[in-house]
């Protein structure tokens, strides 16, 4: 256990607007990637009233997949593949930008009419180096193509990767877990050995990561070959994510990932000049480069 490190991060958080909370847990100054996972917000939940929704206008990607996992609500993602596709609880969006991808996400129509909860996880997956350049893609997969495991006191689906004697029809570009399990109170939980690097969150509840406690929107990182277990101290729902280190390090700025900063140059220069595809259908605004 001497090569163990154990990292324990509570995340900043951000007022959106109309009560729409972000707690942005990774990169943080103390984590910037657990395995591949380069990016973790954790959005709501929040109730919006009718005729409120969330409108995030297209915006470009490269280096990276991005993976969308929902509580509560909807989101229509369109992207410049010609992609159109809702996602609910459940279900994952999972989006390789590669080389470069520009995509919008924003509460459909019919369901920003009627209002309700909008509560989900959100996370950039960086791409190995051999594969930053890849063509583009999307997947949509629905809820009864994970793998549902009944352990213990434990309730767990896995979305990407492998864990637990299960493996995700999800295409991932590396070593790669991504889970959540709901915990009844005293029951342990053990880490896929597999992996190196382990990051628990709790949406919700209590409990203890070896000999750490981590309270609601906390999140533990543990790098080493013998991840301790988990053992909810109260009903939990917990997002687990980790798998291999990345193969060196990234630079994350705005909405690019990339092993050199060469590349996220030239994607702004490319995004600020117009050189990247529109979005079909949501193309009439975009958010602009960031001046700094």
């Amino acid at each position: 256990m001497s090569n163990d490190v154990f990292t324990r991060i509570e995340p900043k958080t951000h007022d959106l607007g109309d009560g729409f909370m972000v707690r942005r847990v990774l990169p943080h100054a103390q984590a910037r990637s657990v395995g591949p996972f380069v990016f973790f917000d954790h959005m709501g939940p929040v109730d919006l009233p009718p005729g409120k929704g969330m409108d995030v206008r297209p915006h470009p990607h490269i280096g990276l997949a991005t993976v969308t996992w929902l509580f509560d609500g909807c989101i229509r993602h369109r992207d410049s593949l010609g992609s159109d596709q809702e996602i609910h609880p459940g279900e994952v969006n999972w989006m390789t930008a590669g080389r470069g991808i520009v995509h919008s996400e924003r509460t459909p129509d019919w369901k920003r009419d009627e209002g309700g909860r909008m509560h989900g996880i959100q996370t950039w997956v960086a791409l190995p180096k051999a594969d930053e350049t890849v063509a583009p893609d999307f997947h949509h997969y629905a809820s009864d193509q994970f793998p549902a495991l009944e352990l213990p006191g434990v309730r767990l689906r896995l979305m990407a990767g492998s864990g637990w004697g299960a493996q995700s029809p999800v295409k991932v570009f590396a070593p790669t877990f991504f889970a959540e399990a709901h915990l009844q109170t005293g029951a342990e939980l053990e880490l896929p050995p597999e992996h190196e690097e382990h990051g628990v969150y709790v949406v919700e509840g209590e409990l203890r990561f070896g000999e750490q406690r981590l309270d609601a929107f906390d999140m533990g990182v543990h790098r080493g070959p013998d991840a301790p277990k988990l053992q909810a101290v109260t009903p939990s729902t917990v997002i687990l994510v980790g798998g291999a280190p990345l193969d060196g390090p990234r630079f994350v700025w705005w909405n690019f990932v990339a092993s050199e900063r060469s590349r996220i140059d030239q994607a702004g220069r490319d995004w600020k000049d117009g050189r990247f595809d529109t979005v079909p259908g949501d193309d009439e605004e975009f958010i602009p480069l960031p001046e700094k």
